[in-house]
């Protein structure tokens, strides 16, 4: 088999997804970040879309495993596993086999030398012939088309599965940022606690993504937002038998208030520490949401209101931290240059 064009592939390594972009061909493969395994065996039973599917449905000896927590490596094997993964199917995707190159694999902002060096291991461990990383902000600020080289200062607010990361960058690096470990799961999480707290009722991560997904929202705002329902299915603590609920729009806006409030408070501190003639910057251009939290309803509305600021959704937010690696792939000399990479 030939292999295919180009050696370079960056990859959106996220706790929740992972997004594979080749050079000269763009985004080639998105998948969970998740993993079966066989506790008595070992064996890596699925990876990804086959894996999430498995996710609540297996025997008590096989486990689904989310090997990134809070953006980094939390189970260096399984994480490796995955990447190699990973990569063969992007390979077969491109319709080629991957030949030893460049790897870029995105970080969170702030992530300890340790964190760092387990992620660039796994990459070279891989087959990658050199390994960089770079910083979720500032790959989702080149996603979203931000003048990121510019002496401007731009705001990006990238919501991922494990962190958001917000970030003022001017002149190729970050003057200002904020990781906060609240993202897409936290809110999972709340919305599976408050289930359970009102109505003693145990609901699966899954049954949580969809309650986000179809009726979340980070404010009540509108009448249009109000009594909105949609009926899930859990078990009863009490009885244990199974247990269909039907829950409103209001209920899971009160869950997510937490979560949507430590977010802000990040935006907020991250604007505190800009120097003043990027905060004119900010408040002239608007801040620019990516990442899959992006996509929570009224969550830029709120943050405006907080803020003062115009806000503003990427185009295609669920994508920029993906697009602005492949990005940097393409000028890869300028970014050897720049701090921004390690």
């Amino acid at each position: 088999m030939l292999g295919f064009g180009s050696k370079d592939i960056g990859i959106d390594l996220g706790t929740a997804n992972t997004l594979v972009y080749i050079k000269g061909k763009g985004i080639v493969l998105r998948e969970p970040s998740v993993v079966v395994q066989n506790k008595k065996t070992g064996e890596i039973v699925a990876v990804g879309s086959q894996a999430k599917n498995m996710m609540g449905r297996t025997a008590s000896s096989i486990v689904a495993i989310r090997p990134m927590r809070d953006g980094v490596i939390a189970d260096y094997d399984t994480t490796l596993t995955m990447i190699k993964h990973y990569i063969t199917e992007a390979a077969k995707a491109s319709g080629g086999k991957w030949k030893s190159g460049t790897v870029m694999i995105c970080v969170p902002y702030g992530i300890t030398s340790v964190e760092q060096r387990a992620v660039l291991n796994a990459a070279r461990g891989a087959g990658a012939r050199e390994a960089f990383t770079i910083e979720e902000p500032f790959a989702a600020a080149i996603g979203a088309d931000l003048p990121v080289w510019e002496p401007i200062g731009s705001m990006v607010v990238d919501i991922g599965g494990g962190t958001t990361e917000v970030a003022v960058i001017s002149l190729g690096g970050i003057v200002s940022s904020e990781s906060i470990r609240v993202a897409g799961d936290a809110l999972d999480t709340e919305i599976t606690q408050y289930i359970r707290k009102t109505y003693n009722v145990l609901i699966g991560e899954r049954t949580a993504e969809a309650l986000k997904v179809g009726i979340g929202s980070a404010r009540i705002i509108d009448e249009s937002d109000k009594g909105i329902t949609m009926e899930i299915r859990g078990r009863d603590l009490l009885t244990g038998f199974p247990k269909t609920l039907q829950v409103t729009s209001e209920e899971i806006a009160e869950a997510l208030s937490e979560s949507v409030e430590a977010i802000i408070a990040g935006v907020k501190a991250t604007l505190e520490k800009t120097p003043p003639e990027l905060s004119s910057d900010v408040m002239e251009n608007g801040i620019v949401l990516t990442g899959g939290g992006a996509l929570l309803k009224n969550l830029d509305r709120v943050i405006s209101a907080e803020t003062s600021m115009p806000v503003f959704i990427a185009e295609n937010p669920l994508d920029c931290v993906a697009l602005g690696t492949g990005k940097a792939l393409e000028n890869m000399e300028q970014f050897r240059r720049q701090l921004s990479i390690k």
